[in-house]
């Protein structure tokens, strides 16, 4: 639910009656009792994003203002890649620099976000398919800071992160996600971070509004169409789109944070497209809100 529709549901005789406190209170109750926190899949593109400004950035900032502000935030980024599956349970998470050859300002962004060690171990619990982990050995890599910079600048959110057991197959990451549901209803947001399609072999660095490649076009609408039919195969099993996903998807570790976002969708919750725009000529920006 947005801030601003949680606000309209609240009259103004009660508003009248209870104090600043109260209120901020029912709020805390309402997260714990079934006020879930959505599940976002964000295109986060270039590193550059961290430090520029342009709609895409924008689009985050006014995200962070609709959201009710989360307990924690759990990321699965493209960048946290591993032999295995791994939550980093750091108090307080390092930053991770994993990009190379962009300006000395990129460097020098801090995002001091404390980290959310009891939820961090709760996703041990969790998760029975696997073995999960824990680690302090990671922290928050661009895929993660890039974008929560935007969204909660004041960094005042608790974040950690899930790895992405790399070997593994579409199935098993839709499979081990379904088991984090109960997370949303405990006022954790999941963010999966990467993008529906990201070829660097194919891209032009120099022009963020360059046109669309025609096969960019062609996979990105096919995944929006299974997203609006609710036909979470057909996305699992992405390959069977054909030579666009060759393209689209040379290797999966951008494409695999949209399966763990997509797992945690329930049957009512809405879909929103609040960004859908491509940049460089081969990046799906494509970011998607379930609930």
């Amino acid at each position: 639910m947005k801030r601003g529709d949680f606000l309209k549901n609240i009259t103004l005789g009660t508003l009248g009656m209870v104090t600043i406190k109260t209120w901020a209170n029912e709020i805390e109750k309402l997260t714990e009792t079934g006020l879930k926190m959505p599940a976002i899949f964000i295109g986060h593109g270039s590193p550059m994003n961290a430090i520029e400004q342009n709609d895409f950035t924008q689009t985050l900032q006014n995200l962070g203002q609709s959201l009710i502000k989360p307990k924690a935030i759990l990321c699965i980024s493209a960048h946290w890649t591993t032999k295995g599956t791994f939550v980093d349970i750091s108090p307080n998470p390092k930053m991770i620099y994993d990009m190379y050859g962009f300006p000395k300002e990129l460097y020098q962004v801090k995002y001091p976000v404390k980290g959310a060690p009891n939820f961090a171990s709760e996703v041990t619990k969790l998760i029975t398919s696997t073995k999960v982990e824990k680690s302090k050995d990671w922290g928050l890599d661009h895929g993660t800071w890039s974008v929560l910079k935007h969204i909660y600048p004041k960094a005042d959110v608790p974040t950690f992160q899930l790895s992405i057991d790399y070997n593994q197959p579409m199935q098993y990451h839709y499979d081990l996600a379904k088991q984090l549901k109960e997370l949303r209803k405990k006022g954790v947001l999941i963010v999966g971070s990467g993008n529906i399609t990201h070829n660097l072999n194919i891209v032009d660095l120099h022009n963020i509004n360059a046109k669309p490649r025609d096969w960019t076009l062609e996979f990105d609408t096919k995944i929006k169409k299974f997203i609006d039919d609710r036909d979470h195969q057909a996305i699992i099993d992405y390959h069977k789109i054909g030579s666009s996903a060759k393209l689209a998807v040379p290797e999966p570790s951008h494409y695999i944070p949209l399966i763990y976002t997509l797992a945690l969708q329930e049957d009512k919750d809405e879909i929103d497209y609040f960004y859908d725009k491509f940049h460089y000529g081969t990046l799906s920006m494509r970011c998607v809100k379930f609930g």
